[in-house]
């Protein structure tokens, strides 16, 4: 296996550890998971990159690699699902609908490559303006989350702060977070239509 499919790999392996350390009581865990978060987006643009200049584009490297963006991607939103606020215990972090939409996207978007693939002209569907627009506001979204839980979790806490701002920040939070959520939603949803839109003739072709 070469250095860039050693970092494929390696984001599978970042989204097992994420999970476990937002799931786990362990002290500054979700610092700790969002530094992993932020490694794994790293080699995310290396593997491609070292591919493309030095070892080559490979079939496991075309199939594993936006697969492991996915997983990284997913085991982020879904960490967030299972999180309520101190002062906010009746809403998640993330809605859970918002995960199921995104998953069923990156479903729906993969069945048709693999339509393509199959199809006797084995057209390639490359990541379009709109993909890529999805894929940076997720990565904006889940930063962004990362960053306000880990000051909530494990920064605030040890700070001499009144009740009033704890409320007021986790209000404040679970309204940034679901605003974020529902644009990823609309852009996610945007950019899975144009996928369709663009090669409705193979859908059609099989129906």
């Amino acid at each position: 296996m070469n250095l860039p499919n050693m970092l494929t790999v390696s984001r599978l392996v970042a989204a097992v550890v994420l999970m476990l350390l937002m799931a786990l009581p362990i002290p500054f865990s979700t610092t700790l998971a969002f530094l992993v978060f932020v490694a794994a987006s790293i080699t995310d643009y290396w593997d491609g990159k070292l591919a493309r200049m030095h070892y080559g584009v490979t079939a496991f490297g075309k199939l594993m690699d936006p697969l492991a963006d996915k997983v990284l991607v997913c085991a982020a939103l879904v960490s967030f699902v299972g999180i309520r606020l101190p002062y906010e215990p009746d809403y998640s972090l993330v809605p859970a609908w918002v995960v199921v939409v995104i998953i069923a996207r990156e479903f729906a978007v993969t069945g048709l490559r693999l339509l393509a693939a199959a199809a006797d002209q084995r057209r390639i569907i490359s990541a379009g303006n709109w993909g890529k627009l999805k894929t940076v506001w997720q990565m904006v979204a889940i930063i962004a989350t990362f960053i306000l839980l880990a000051a909530r979790t494990d920064a605030l806490p040890y700070l001499d702060l009144s009740e009033k701002f704890l409320r007021q920040y986790d209000a404040a939070f679970v309204i940034t977070s679901w605003i974020l959520s529902t644009l990823v939603v609309a852009i996610t949803l945007i950019s899975g239509w144009k996928y369709f839109a663009d090669h409705m003739d193979l859908v059609t072709a099989e129906m």
